[in-house]
């Protein structure tokens, strides 16, 4: 373990530079906060440095060989969180090609989704599915801002993330990959429970004030929506999401 108490110490400037997306892009790394998180983390050994306060330096002794201990005051500078629980890691980003898929296993579209609570939400429920993997088109709030990891509550540390620039190339590779490209639209002919999205399928979901764009409708194999009574016009994104992965569990 080595001892820090200077704000100005490269290992706290690399922390605070990783509250930004672009930081955590250049240097392909995010934090995570509290125990659980960084004991997964741990576990998949994706931690390159642990962070620890100076009261939970017995609790991690020994875990990493590159653990940083620091007085409170200068935890609570990298600390994202109002509670901190003490401890936190720098953690390798798990972008990059998803793992070959069965023609059986689903993947999760989004499309331009911006509240970080419901990323977080839909990709720990993707993993809960059993979901193989997530297509983020650019656009959609980065996966690995704080907010999106405590949301997903470790999701994000095992299912893989796929970046892609645009509809087109999101098109490519779902159909490279063997999947039925599925949508949801509000003015979509068939209700979801008509469509098998039980296999094979890879699921759209859209922006949270504009559903998913016109150009990702028309690249779709087929569109669904999800009936409703009342007044009510539309779902939160999240709670969609869940509604439509979970046909692959009950079927």
């Amino acid at each position: 373990m080595k001892t820090i108490a200077s704000k100005d110490n490269p290992t706290i400037r690399r922390c605070l530079a990783l509250h930004s997306k672009k930081y955590r892009d250049r240097y392909g790394e995010f934090l995570v906060e509290g125990t659980k998180l960084v004991e997964e983390a741990l576990h998949l050994k994706r931690v390159r440095r642990l962070l620890v306060r100076e009261d939970r330096a017995q609790a991690f002794a020994g875990r990493l060989a590159d653990t940083i201990v620091m007085p409170a005051k200068l935890f609570e500078k990298i600390a994202d969180t109002e509670t901190a629980q003490g401890v936190a890691a720098i953690v390798a980003k798990g972008d990059g090609p998803l793992m070959p898929q069965d023609q059986e296993s689903c993947l999760l579209v989004l499309d331009r989704l911006q509240d970080p609570g419901n990323i977080g939400t839909i990709i720990r429920t993707a993993e809960a599915a059993g979901y193989g993997g997530v297509v983020a088109i650019k656009g959609t709030a980065d996966v690995y801002a704080p907010k999106v990891v405590r949301a997903a509550a470790g999701a994000i540390l095992r299912i893989p993330v796929l970046y892609v620039e645009d509809e087109e190339e999101a098109a490519q590779y779902l159909a490279a990959m063997g999947k039925t490209i599925v949508c949801t639209a509000l003015d979509a002919e068939a209700a979801f429970y008509e469509v098998d999205l039980h296999r094979g399928i890879a699921l759209v979901i859209g922006n949270e004030g504009h559903g998913v764009s016109k150009k990702m409708q028309a690249l779709s194999d087929k569109r669904i929506m999800i009936p409703m009574q009342g007044e009510t016009e539309s779902l939160n994104a999240a709670v969609a999401a869940g509604i439509l992965m979970y046909q692959k569990v009950i079927g």
